[in-house]
């Protein structure tokens, strides 16, 4: 099949979903590839209604959701571009470094030298636009529930650049699109979603849904403080799953970090991995809880047909009725793979260098997947729900 049919069989089986959703995962730097993954949709046409985010997919699906449609890549290129410049006198080291490997010869070991630095930098001085290192160690200072005694860095920075890239008010009055995202409760420990379809949306959200303890302070929603949703689930998929009533659903669930990789062989190794499947959390459980809720709906749809009348006992009917809903999900699943050159600081190596590999990553994954015309298919109404991973399919020979 030509490029150009690929493409348009694609579109054609999209259009057939009323519910579009893109879901973002939390990863810090690793968030350019979601930016890859949007900019590949964006060309062939493929407009979400539904941007759910946590963390720094949080920060991505609001300048989505809070842009007319043909400003949202270069509204997303221009934060990024702000963001991974460091903070302070760093910038110009920085300039320097990416100068000198612009100019040599490709190589890992290089790569992953130009990654430390941009990781080390964001550690010492913050990033441009984004978060500053306090002066004064939160260690040194009394315990009196502040900022500056529970958090190492500053995110007042972040909080400007968010007003000057998103558009609030699109957010809360455009009914066409819809926006979530996901924060944890700092006293309670319960995990909450902000959702655009049911309450106002406000620069607090999407704050709190990265703000990781103890490096950024909790914000003040409603009285209450809250941290990154990422403490307890990385990602919005159940909710989105869960949500009833819902439409027949085609998800593009995009997720940073890997739960399957090689047994670590380093200590180095061991960080990364256990980071790997900590944050790679709750993607598996959504999908495997979705499948057994359309196993339950099958069986009961059987049950009820050898009921007298074909019919539940009214008390039942309520109860039952979210198990008896024949809509369908169609989870199109994009996972980062880290790359040989990275370690277990890649999600704070918010470099020009790294911004580049994961964006043009993203873009790359995208366009495989879109080979596959036959996963936008409208799953069998009596599964309820398919899965399909670029990265699971088997090379050709």
């Amino acid at each position: 099949m030509s490029q150009a049919r690929t493409e348009a069989a694609v579109r054609e089986r999209v259009a057939r979903y009323p519910m579009v959703a893109l879901v973002l995962q939390g990863g810090g730097a690793l968030g350019a590839y979601q930016c890859g993954v949007y900019e590949r949709l964006h060309a062939e046409g493929i407009a979400p209604n539904w941007f759910a985010g946590i963390s720094i997919g949080a920060i991505n699906a609001a300048i989505l959701a809070g842009n007319a449609p043909e400003d949202r890549i270069a509204q997303l290129q221009a934060f990024w571009n702000v963001i991974t410049e460091p903070a302070g006198p760093a910038s110009l080291p920085a300039l320097a470094i990416r100068t000198m490997v612009a100019s040599l010869p490709e190589h890992p070991a290089l790569l992953s030298w130009a990654r430390g630095m941009s990781a080390m930098g964001a550690m010492l001085q913050g990033q441009r636009g984004f978060f500053e290192a306090r002066t004064v160690s939160p260690l040194l200072v009394p315990g009196d529930g502040s900022d500056a005694a529970t958090s190492f860095y500053d995110t007042a920075p972040l909080r400007e650049t968010l007003l000057r890239f998103v558009d609030f008010d699109r957010i809360n009055h455009d009914h066409a699109v819809r926006l979530t995202v996901g924060a944890t409760n700092v006293m309670r420990g319960n995990f909450r979603y902000f959702d655009s379809a049911r309450e106002t949306i406000r620069v607090e959200h999407i704050l709190a849904s990265g703000a990781l303890p103890p490096a950024f302070p909790a914000v003040e929603i409603d009285g209450e403080p809250y941290w990154d949703g990422g403490i307890v689930s990385n990602t919005p998929l159940e909710y989105i799953l869960d949500c009833h009533p819902h439409e027949d659903t085609l998800v593009f669930q995009v997720d940073l970090w890997s739960a399957r990789g090689p047994r670590p062989r380093s200590l180095l190794d061991v960080l990364e991995r256990a980071k790997d499947i900590r944050f790679s959390s709750r993607t598996r459980h959504g999908t495997q809880m979705v499948e057994t809720a359309q196993k339950l709906r099958t069986s009961l749809k059987e049950l009820i047909a050898h009921l007298p009348d074909r019919k539940l006992p009214p008390h039942l009917e309520s109860a039952l009725a979210p198990y008896l809903d024949d809509r369908v999900f169609n989870v199109i699943h994009l996972i980062y793979q880290t790359k040989s050159h990275e370690q277990q600081n890649k999600d704070y190596a918010f470099g020009r260098i790294s911004l580049r590999e994961h964006w043009d990553t993203g873009l790359h994954d995208m366009d495989r997947t879109l080979q596959h015309p036959q996963w936008f298919d409208l799953p069998d109404r009596e599964i309820g729900m398919a899965t399909h991973d670029v990265h699971r399919v088997k090379p050709a020979g």
